[in-house]
């Protein structure tokens, strides 16, 4: 048997990470009415769930690719493994929502280590045909994991419990590890550099402070002294954020990248997806388990049509960047995404899964035809040797679209629901007499979404009132949101079309037409940009990265 090259084992120890990080990202939203359930969690708690990972992905992004110059990349993904692989193992024994939540943040900073430095050494170890080869097949394996996420996240919740979506990273984690450290060479960047930990603090709390105020907003009101303070906090240390990066000789964001309209236009593309359907998923999936009442593997094969129509779209979009153009690929995405969200408001109270059928496929094809055009773009508008820094900006844009996206549609559901399930209870008797005598349990099962097991204990006429008002609540609470999602994926559409200009791009990148010169002014053809082996910490492009 021949022995593996080494740059073999690098691609699959790189491969197996991400594959592993990215299925924790699809995977957990099938399990969240179990965790809801088994933690006794409230509606803002499984907000977190998704949240606090999304949130520390977003802040280490930037400067765990510039630690990964500064220390080794190999070593900095050895240790984001070590951490993902260990938080998940205090996810799977967390005892409340409080210690899943902080596990969750923990897995972030982790998983934020692996993706900053994975496209850094497989850039390392190719050259040539091979490194197009190692990203095709690095962009398959992200792929693969957001179109199986759902469904394995539903076989192993219904299967042996949500606890085991966490301890299954343990031992993969562990083999990727030892692959790590014992086949992949190590690879440094050559230039000095500095963690900028001024702007990585300021930018973390000011993002952290700005979804905290977002998630509490239903609770204590948006006129609040707490939510007021939060929002001032949070916009103040953005300001600090800012001037600490136009100051600063290193950066931890290069800001004059985004002198650039396309750069800007790529950056919204990236937020305004995210925000939109990706922040949508979390409360589809609450309405297909706790309102239609289908269990986690019911609910994951209900996802499937989203998932497999953007995995097989996206390679079409892939081919379709050498002829048509950059603007056009993401507003038609974002369009058709904005279009899917539209459908989906379709759902009433008496709507079956069926209803989410039309919109979930559109989604899908729109998802496509973004991904991969999003992921080339970001970095063929800037010089190659700032590449890595745009791939890791416009990662943490997906995961900020992310994490804003669910706070922000969550205030709306939380207080919509509340206020039409009450106004349904009271427009009959039987509902006015169940209000009346157990509305007091009634608000803590809202939001715990525990209100089938809170019907089981009161009288049959009381029971179907109760039940009927919580789906007339849920779908009308629904159709806002995703109202709500098509604005935004929309504007998105707009923005994306009017500033990505073809005369922005500085290399070929995949786009049609002829490419933009560093100057501005049209040239011939040039070369694919291949992923550089430093680039400020993320080695960069071709890959059609999920939120």
């Amino acid at each position: 048997m021949p022995r593996l090259d080494r740059k073999w084992w690098t691609l699959i120890a790189v491969c197996t990470a991400i594959f592993m990080l990215l299925l924790d990202i699809t995977i957990v939203n099938v399990a969240l009415p179990s965790i809801q359930r088994s933690l006794h969690a409230t509606f803002s708690d499984l907000q977190w769930v998704i949240d606090a990972y999304a949130l520390t992905l977003a802040a280490f992004m930037l400067t765990a690719g510039v630690m990964g110059d500064m220390f080794g990349r190999r070593g900095m993904f050895a240790m984001g493994l070590g951490v993902f692989s260990a938080s998940s193992f205090v996810c799977g024994l967390a005892t409340s929502s409080l210690m899943l939540d902080l596990a969750r943040a923990a897995q972030g900073v982790g998983g934020a280590v692996m993706f900053a430095t994975s496209l850094a050494l497989i850039a390392e170890a190719f050259q040539g045909r091979e490194r197009g080869t190692a990203f095709g097949i690095y962009g398959a394996v992200i792929g693969g994991a957001v179109a199986i996420g759902p469904l394995l996240g539903g076989a192993i919740t219904s299967g042996i419990g949500w606890r085991w979506i966490f301890f299954v990273n343990v031992p993969i984690g562990i083999i990727a590890v030892i692959i790590t450290l014992t086949r992949i060479d190590e690879s440094k960047e050559r230039t000095r550099r500095r963690v900028d930990w001024l702007g990585f603090a300021s930018f973390s709390v000011s993002l952290f402070l700005i979804v905290l105020a977002l998630v509490r907003a239903a609770t204590d009101g948006w006129g609040s002294a707490l939510i007021v303070s939060l929002f001032a906090s949070g916009a103040a240390l953005f300001a600090v954020f800012i001037v600490t990066e136009l100051s600063r000789r290193d950066p931890m964001l290069d800001l004059s990248l985004f002198r650039r309209p396309a750069m800007v236009g790529v950056s919204i593309a990236a937020l305004t997806i995210s925000g939109s359907i990706f922040a949508l998923f979390l409360y589809m999936t609450l309405f297909i388990q706790d309102d239609l009442g289908y269990g986690p593997f019911a609910a994951g094969l209900r996802f499937l049509p989203v998932s497999m129509l953007a995995f097989a779209v996206a390679p079409i979009a892939g081919k379709l960047t050498v002829r048509i153009h950059a603007r056009y690929m993401l507003g038609a995405g974002l369009l058709i995404v904005a279009i899917g969200c539209a459908l989906l408001s379709l759902v009433d109270a008496q709507s079956g899964w069926l209803a989410l059928l039309p919109g979930l496929v559109v989604s899908g094809v729109g998802i496509g035809l973004v991904n991969p055009v999003l992921a080339s773009s970001a970095v063929a508008v800037v010089k190659p040797d700032r590449a890595g820094m745009a791939s890791g900006a416009n990662n943490t844009f997906r995961q900020v679209g992310i994490a804003t996206g669910i706070a922000a549609l969550g205030t709306v559901f939380e207080v919509e629901v509340r206020h039409k399930v009450t106004d349904t209870l009271l427009s009959s008797p039987a509902g006015a007499e169940a209000l009346r005598e157990h509305g007091a349990t009634l608000g803590p099962a809202l939001a715990s979404g525990e209100v089938r097991t809170v019907t089981k204990r009161l009288p049959v006429t009381q029971a179907h009132a109760i039940l009927h008002a919580y789906r007339v609540g849920f779908a009308f609470s629904l159709d806002h949101l995703v109202v709500i999602a098509a604005v935004v994926a929309f504007v998105g559409a707009v923005l994306s079309f009017l500033l990505v200009r073809q005369r922005d791009f500085v290399t070929g990148g995949g786009q049609g037409g002829p490419p933009g010169r560093p100057d501005g002014r049209r040239g011939g053809r040039g070369p694919s940009v291949e992923a550089p082996p430093s680039g400020d910490g993320a080695g960069s492009i071709r890959m059609p990265t999920p939120a």
